[in-house]
């Protein structure tokens, strides 16, 4: 097992509302770590953030609605700027600046999506010019799926606590959400549970129950393999 593998599993482990900053930062030469939301479903917002320069960075790129975490969930693919100061400003021009005057010597971002469901990206940071191994790039994307599952799942248990979302799953009869479970993991290629965790997704971003949605899959009036889920 690698140290990426272990860290990932302990995160997996760890207790809703655990923060998710500390194996990044165990694992990575980094010096810090920003997990943020980003757009729909769940809204814009810091999760966590592991310094004073971390938490700059999110609020820089959500203040502007650019930046590398942006470009990163917006392409599939993480953005790696291993020396900040060289970089283009063509693609985020005023984030560029403020990440530069902020400090920012290097910075990676991550996407976390949950199969079609964008949830928002993982900040890597470093005050000074930093180059990632491909096996510490790797190391990072797994641990950022397992970032991204956690916080979607803390999110729509929230939603739920607030009556905003439908989390349940044993309440009456729930064949039809586990059939339509099955059909969203064959058709995103996913683990069951992750297949779970879209169907509530799209369940509370379009203010429906899961069950619903479930109804809407089974009948093909639900294509999740498009962005947010089609209607047909």
């Amino acid at each position: 097992m690698t140290e990426f593998t272990a860290a990932a599993s302990s995160m997996q482990a760890a207790p809703d509302g655990t923060d998710m900053c500390p194996p990044f930062l165990a694992t990575l030469p980094v010096t810090g770590v920003g997990i943020s939301t980003l757009g729909d479903p769940l809204g814009s917002a810091t999760v966590c953030a592991s310094d004073a320069l971390a938490e700059r960075v999110d609020e820089i790129q959500l203040d502007l609605g650019e930046g590398p975490c942006w470009e990163a969930l917006a392409t599939r693919s993480p953005v790696l700027e291993a020396d900040l100061a060289s970089t283009t400003g063509a693609r985020w021009p005023a984030a560029l600046d403020e990440l530069l005057r902020a400090g920012v010597g290097a910075v990676f971002s991550f996407p976390m999506r949950i199969g079609t469901i964008p949830v928002g990206a993982v900040d890597l940071t470093v005050d000074e010019e930093r180059f990632l191994t491909v096996d510490q790039v790797r190391g990072a994307v797994q641990l950022t799926e397992v970032a991204g599952r956690r916080v979607l799942r803390d999110a729509l248990l929230a939603a739920a606590a607030d009556g905003r979302a439908d989390m349940e799953t044993g309440r009456y009869s729930r064949r039809e959400v586990h059939q339509a479970t099955g059909m969203a993991a064959a058709q995103l290629g996913l683990s069951v549970q992750d297949a779970l965790l879209v169907l509530q997704a799209h369940a509370y971003a379009t203010e429906r129950t899961v069950r619903d949605v479930a109804a809407d899959l089974i009948a093909r009036r639900l294509d999740l393999a498009r962005p947010y889920g089609s209607e047909t």
